[in-house]
């Protein structure tokens, strides 16, 4: 095990301060068995945002440039937080200079750049792999414990919807969120976290179909200085044609099983609403993100007047909770958050060499990252051939 490693963070908008925040907090979760953490860099071309997240979570400096962390001795493990579309070469640049790379989903853009990354990670000396946050998520854990020690079953139907609002308003500022090509947009943001969501509770997507995109606002306005993350702010009177799709809705079919699925950007009054139900064999349980330390779950146990969906409050006989809160408790609460900290924990405990059998669960390979944009490509394949059924 290594002395000590040290940590950078490339990113420093809304998901690049909740990894920052989490590899502060990874080390004090669960035992100390972790060699001391180093809190080093953020990295962010915009030095005030990089400077006052380093300073916020407590970041020895900030770099400009992701070569800089990448030529850095002092850095061994990388989160990459920034555009899609940049995603492959920082990715290849650190993984080339042996940093071991945490990278945020979608893996990249393009599935032609995913793959090449995904090459890239298994010829690498290091360790590189993508951020699943929600597998993380007690309730979502513990459902799938639920399905698969058979106390549920098998899976009969899941239904599921990520609605968010950040781009509702017309006013919101253009973005790279609002560039690219079909699918590569709120399907991309969002249908990722559903689609993976959906796999991991349900097993493998076998075929998409009734694939639609509809981009419902058109153009957006250039912001008059830097946005960060879903920020809304000053805009000029110059527009630019949105490239993405604002909805999308698609089909699917599992192994056994089929499912539903919606994601929007411009869903008013929903900021960040992740919703699903799984029916199975001997029951039912459905999640929202919303209220992330409870349940519901209906099993078919007991006079059919009497049945019916029951709260679960989640706590310490729950996925990740035990040992990983500072209060260990029932009933004290925890949120999305919290899964940012678990996915650093296990990021680190991976490379510093913890066994697999005395560790969290392992996050997700690049290998796992392709097939996520493989399905988000079969959803827009299936769109633009009229909702046609799409093999996987």
């Amino acid at each position: 095990m290594a002395d000590s490693l040290g940590v950078a963070v490339i990113g420093a908008g809304m998901a690049g301060k909740a990894h920052a925040a989490a590899y502060r907090t990874a080390s004090a979760l669960y035992s100390p068995v972790l060699p001391p953490i180093r809190l080093v860099s953020i990295g962010d071309v915009n030095a005030g945002f990089g400077s006052l997240a380093a300073k916020r979570f407590g970041y020895e400096r900030n770099d400009t440039s992701w070569q800089a962390i990448a030529e850095a001795d002092d850095i061994d493990v990388v989160s990459v937080v920034i555009a899609n579309s940049l995603h492959r070469e920082v990715v290849e640049g650190l993984l080339a200079a042996g940093k071991h790379v945490l990278c945020e989903k979608p893996l990249s853009d393009s599935i032609e750049d995913a793959r090449a990354m995904a090459e890239a990670a298994r010829n690498a000396s290091s360790i590189a792999r993508i951020g699943f946050t929600f597998r993380r998520t007690p309730g979502i854990a513990y459902i799938r414990d639920l399905i698969r020690t058979g106390v549920l079953g098998n899976v009969l139907h899941f239904s599921g919807r990520y609605w968010t609002d950040y781009g509702f308003s017309p006013s919101a500022p253009m973005s790279w969120r609002y560039k690219g090509g079909p699918g590569s947009g709120a399907l991309a943001d969002v249908g990722s976290h559903l689609t993976y969501v959906a796999e991991f509770l349900c097993g493998d997507i076998k075929s998409i179909s009734g694939g639609r995109l509809s981009t419902v606002i058109d153009k957006r306005p250039l912001p008059l200085g830097a946005v960060m993350g879903h920020d809304h702010a000053a805009v000029s009177d110059t527009f630019e044609p949105v490239e993405n799709g604002d909805y999308a809705v698609f089909s699917a079919e599992f192994e056994n099983g089929a499912g539903g699925f919606e994601v929007s950007r411009v869903a008013a009054g929903h900021a960040n609403s992740l919703i699903f139900e799984v029916f199975c064999e001997n029951g039912a349980a459905r999640f929202d993100q919303r209220r992330p330390a409870e349940i519901e779950l209906f099993l078919n146990d007991g006079p059919a007047n009497e049945n019916g969906y029951r709260q679960v409050i989640l706590g310490p006989g729950h996925p990740y909770i035990a040992g990983g809160l500072a209060m260990d408790a029932p009933s004290v609460g925890f949120g999305q958050n919290d899964a940012f900290a678990y996915q650093s924990r296990a990021f680190l405990e991976e490379v510093a060499g913890l066994s697999e059998a005395d560790s969290l669960p392992r996050c997700a390979t690049f290998d796992e990252g392709v097939r996520n944009m493989e399905l988000l490509g079969a959803v827009t394949e299936s769109a633009l051939n009229n909702g046609r059924k799409i093999a996987l």
